[in-house]
This record gives C-alpha cells, structure tokens and sequence, in this order.
C-alpha cells in the first residue's frame, strides 16, 4: 500500500492495494495458477481482499470467506503514524515493539497475544472444516499470519520477528494425518514469482 511505502502505521485502516501491491497480487495469482483451490478465506480488509481476488481470478467459482478473526493487529493510538511519529511520543514503546513485541499493549490498542489468541481461532476453524482431498487459500496480514506461523512451528509471541510474510509470498501449509493433527511447514514466505529467492516485497510498517 501507499503507507506500507511511507512507512505509515495502517494496522486496521483500511487502506487498499496501490498499483504495486495489486501487481504482487497478480504475479502471486500467476505462480498459483495451477493450483486447485476448493475454498479461500480473507480478512475482511481491503488489501488481503484484493490480493485473494487477484490470486482467484484464475480460479472461478472458488467462494471467497471473509474471517474476521484474520483482521490486521490494531494499533490503537498509532494508526496513521509514521514510525518517527510513534518514536516522539512513544519512543520506549516503539524500541519494545521492535525488541520483544510481547511485552507491548498498544495504546488504545492490542497486544500481540490477542492476534495471537483470535488468529489461530480463525485458522484452525478453517482447518477443521475442510476434508482431507480440499485445499484452501487463506490470505490476510502480516502480523496475523506470522503468529498463526509461530504457532504451528512451536515458537511463542516473542518470536513474530523470526518469521518474514512478504507482500505476495507463498506459505504452504498441510496437514498430512488430519487436522487433529500437527500441520508440516512446506514451504515459507516463497517469493521467487515477485523478483528473486530474496524477499525484498516488504516495505514500512505493518
């Protein structure tokens, strides 16, 4: 979006896609165009929303959920701030945020162990409701998807930052024993479809 470039706080404004995220929609939508989906999901937001449109339009008839639990951390007081913004009044804060986000309730806000909290109710909910032989597309945000990642490999809330969720990359997630049972990581944060191996799709704040 225009405030991920900027670097601005969007949390749960909803700000759409500019023509760079809808061109990372697209080329995600073209390296997944051979995939079957039975189903996808979204946050309810618009830039999750426009990514699965993009990926979907390759895949007709494909309904599309929106799942409220997948909605973007909410930043309370620092929504629409530019990070040096932030740092004037919440210098402390903000170095916490960076150092160890599990110490931080943002002002007016969440902290990430309710993302974490709501976002796994809404994956594993999903999870659960599919059959063995259905794949589905989840697309949603940036801190919501890497505490859904943590979770599944075991880590705690101190650790979003060990896990990258790049604009348009690919996670691959299965469950081979059934969804009563533990979930492989296939793959992680694949961006080879938007420019390289390295992922340089992420800019600014979440």
């Amino acid at each position: 979006t225009d405030w991920n470039r900027q670097g601005r706080f969007q949390g749960q404004i909803d700000i759409p896609l500019n023509e760079n995220g809808l061109a990372q929609a697209a080329a995600a939508g073209d390296f997944l165009r051979r995939v079957r989906f039975d189903r996808a999901y979204t946050s309810s937001m618009a830039r999750p929303r426009q990514t699965a449109e993009g990926i979907l339009k390759h895949h007709p008839g494909v309904p599309l959920t929106s799942v409220r639990h997948l909605v973007e951390i909410g930043h309370g007081e620092w929504e629409g701030c530019l990070e040096e913004e932030i740092s004037a009044s919440w210098a402390d804060l903000l170095a916490d945020w960076k150092r160890a986000p599990e110490t931080v309730q943002m002002p007016e806000g969440e902290n990430i162990h309710e993302v974490w909290e709501r976002s796994l109710v809404g994956w594993n909910t999903i999870a659960a409701s599919l059959d063995a032989s259905e794949t589905a597309l989840v697309v949603a945000h940036d801190a919501v998807n890497k505490t859904i990642l943590c979770a599944l490999l075991g880590l705690t809330p101190a650790d979003i930052w060990a896990v990258k969720q790049g604009n348009g990359g690919v996670t691959v997630i299965d469950y081979p024993h059934g969804t009563d049972q533990p979930p492989v990581v296939v793959c992680l944060n694949q961006t080879a479809h938007l420019g390289g191996v390295l992922d340089r799709t992420a800019a600014g704040a979440l």
